[in-house]
């Protein structure tokens, strides 16, 4: 590893800092990617309100850990569907099939590591798919 990617800037990233991506009933916050990160991952901040679907079951080549920081996250995950609630990490392998949702009353928020990095560059396109689409349930 060459010593300039060794040394990039360490930072702090407060609440409802980062790249926003509002997308109607549903928001992500981009904490931390692209140079930032020398392309290696990305962590972003989602967030839905209550009865707000997510995207249609999809699948990519990055791999995805999330981790529920508020209410309850339904999670497809190959083809099952399962609750998440606040403290629930899943590990989403690159290439399975996976969506999420928000069932509950409450609104949902989880915490998504991307590795390798990019992900984000699809924003472009996901957000204003999904701020064009009716999320309500």
């Amino acid at each position: 590893m060459a010593e300039a990617e060794s040394l990039r800037a360490a930072y702090l990233v407060g609440p409802e800092e980062g790249r926003l991506y509002a997308m109607g009933r549903m928001r992500a916050i981009f904490k931390a990617d692209g140079e930032e990160t020398a392309g290696r991952y990305s962590v972003s901040e989602w967030w839905l309100e209550p009865r707000t679907l997510g995207p249609s079951v999809h699948a990519h080549a990055d791999d995805h850990v999330f981790y529920v920081i508020a209410g309850s996250l339904s999670l497809c995950i190959g083809d099952q569907w399962s609750e998440a609630a606040a403290g629930t990490y899943a590990v989403i392998p690159g290439g399975t099939p996976h969506s999420f949702e928000n069932r509950g009353a409450v609104a949902a928020g989880f915490i998504s590591f991307n590795a390798p990095g990019g992900f984000e560059a699809k924003m472009a396109d996901i957000a204003p798919a999904l701020a064009g689409a009716d999320l309500r349930m």
